[in-house]
């Protein structure tokens, strides 16, 4: 079985072509595992499927690394438009049309590397819940994209707080469970660096540690710091450890909506691996 190794600003992911039932009876779960894993593949934060798709160019379904189905996955998403264009799968590269678990993904070629997607809308968004984690009351902003959304949750630091990611690491994956989030939920750390720019780390649910960027994550940052009147221009530049992602987007009123992620893609590698 062939496959493509990519990566949206170091989030990186294993792509498939299940378009004419290659992996017909294959358990993705345990595929994932394999995959993702660099001691039994080719290793990456998430495996992605391409599958076919009514109203759409093709559709992805996103497997974390531990083998859990996502809803959706912002880099993913940008790296399988790349993909779908250069494969021929995409009918026009100025208007991808992509369908995740969480709903239909449009996206287009910025350049050859740089790719931009439009998220799903926010279902949920709060800009105050309280979690509490080892009797410590932490408020965080809670969003989620798409529906089913994917849950985010946005905790603003002083820049300092990065100086102990090992700290910040634990802190993360206590969050990540906190009773507050009946379903888990991506947990982002944020510091401002200006009002249009601010530096994050995301410890992502389904890798369970901090990923070098997280694409639906900046999106939830950009709707939390709007939420919060915190977003002059409705434009945010988003420095993660693997790169820089940008986010746009637009409010009506008391809804926010058109949310749009721009950063690079890139292919790691290609190779074949058996299915048995």
């Amino acid at each position: 079985m062939h496959y493509t190794k990519m990566h949206g600003a170091g989030n990186s992911f294993i792509l498939l072509e299940n378009l004419h039932g290659e992996l017909q009876g294959e358990d993705f779960h345990s595929l994932a595992l394999r995959l993702c894993d660099k001691k039994t593949g080719p290793g990456a934060d998430g495996l992605i499927v391409v599958v076919p798709a009514r109203d759409a160019d093709y559709g992805m379904l996103f497997y974390n690394a531990d083998g859990s189905l996502g809803e959706m996955c912002g880099n993913g998403a940008r790296c399988i438009a790349r993909y779908g264009v250069e494969h021929g799968l995409a009918r026009d590269a100025e208007r991808v049309r992509v369908l995740a678990t969480a709903g239909l993904v449009t996206a287009r070629r910025v350049s050859e590397e740089q790719y931009e997607i439009r998220l799903n809308d926010p279902s949920v968004a709060e800009p105050a819940r309280i979690a509490c984690v080892n009797g410590e009351e932490i408020p965080c902003a809670y969003v989620e994209l798409g529906d089913p959304g994917i849950p985010h949750a946005v905790v603003e630091l002083d820049e300092s707080a990065f100086d102990d990611l090992d700290a910040l690491r634990e802190r993360g994956r206590a969050l990540r469970h906190a009773a507050v989030f009946p379903r888990g939920a991506n947990i982002s750390f944020v510091a401002p660096l200006s009002p249009t720019r601010l530096r994050a780390i995301t410890f992502e649910r389904g890798v369970e540690d901090f990923t070098l960027a997280c694409g639906t994550g900046a999106g939830a940052i950009a709707v939390a710091r709007c939420l919060a009147g915190k977003l002059p221009g409705g434009t945010l530049e988003i420095e993660m450890p693997g790169g820089r992602l940008s986010v746009r987007l637009r409010q009506e009123g008391e809804r926010i909506c058109d949310v749009y992620l721009t950063g690079p893609t890139a292919i790691v590698e290609t190779g074949d691996f058996s299915v048995i």
